[in-house]
């Protein structure tokens, strides 16, 4: 999801050949979180109105009371795909639909959530020989592992628009929120990247553990990654609110 739906398919960080292409989108689908073209419009839309009308899951986007600020963190935890419009894909994500590898990938979404949801229970029921081991790896390696993926993800959307630190500037409420930067692979430097959406590496400070870019960076020294935009000083400089300078 980190490297592939986000830093690859929606903000093309890097370049990737084939073969990575395609498994970075497979990858995605098996998190069960959509289908590629579709979460990638979707992101990119939110960073065309971020924390704006018009972004689909923005906390901000009912006031600022406290009530007010209850319902946009649900709105933009999980509340928003339970009353989403469907967005544009063709004006969101047109080099995806004219992949025609991104595009076979897109329409076996659901076979990859069903395998991602059932392969675990299979393994586990194979590997014990019991019904037991296979319930117990259904329920843990399954529903389990994939709840728990999608709420670090919608945490990213939810509290990291809403707490943390803005050292760099940008145009929306964006932050860094350290807690949660082991467990969403470097995604919750959420300020760094909203200051600079196209750079690879969001964890751009010192001390700021980014796994997701040092797997980029393993790609690059393969050979399968090229051209991958690493964040540059002058430019960090140049985004540094007055109060972290």
């Amino acid at each position: 999801m980190t490297v592939g739906y986000h830093r690859y398919f929606t903000h093309g960080s890097f370049k990737a050949n084939r073969p990575l292409r395609i498994a970075l989108a497979v990858a995605g689908g098996l998190a069960a979180q959509g289908s590629v073209i579709a979460w990638v419009a979707d992101h990119r839309r939110h960073h065309a109105f971020s924390d704006r009308e018009g972004d689909p899951h923005s906390p901000w986007l009912f006031g600022t009371s406290a009530r007010a600020l209850a319902k946009g963190f649900w709105h933009a935890h999980m509340g928003w795909l339970f009353e989403r419009d469907v967005t544009n894909s063709e004006r969101f994500a047109p080099d995806l639909l004219a992949d025609r590898d991104i595009r076979t990938v897109d329409r076996l979404f659901i076979p990859l959530t069903v395998v991602s949801v059932a392969l675990p229970g299979v393994l586990g029921g194979l590997i014990t020989m019991s019904w037991w081991g296979a319930v117990t790896a259904f329920f843990w390696g399954g529903l389990v592992r994939i709840a728990f993926l999608h709420h670090v993800t919608w945490s990213v959307n939810s509290i990291c628009h809403m707490v943390g630190s803005r050292p760099f500037t940008s145009r929306d409420k964006a932050a860094n929120f350290w807690p949660l930067a082991l467990l969403s692979m470097g995604e919750s430097w959420h300020n760094s990247h909203h200051a600079d959406p196209t750079g690879a590496r969001h964890g751009v400070l010192r001390g700021q553990l980014d796994i997701s870019a040092r797997v980029i960076w393993i790609f690059e020294k393969f050979g399968w990654a090229t051209n991958v935009r690493w964040p540059k000083p002058e430019r960090l400089a140049a985004k540094r609110t007055a109060a972290a300078r």
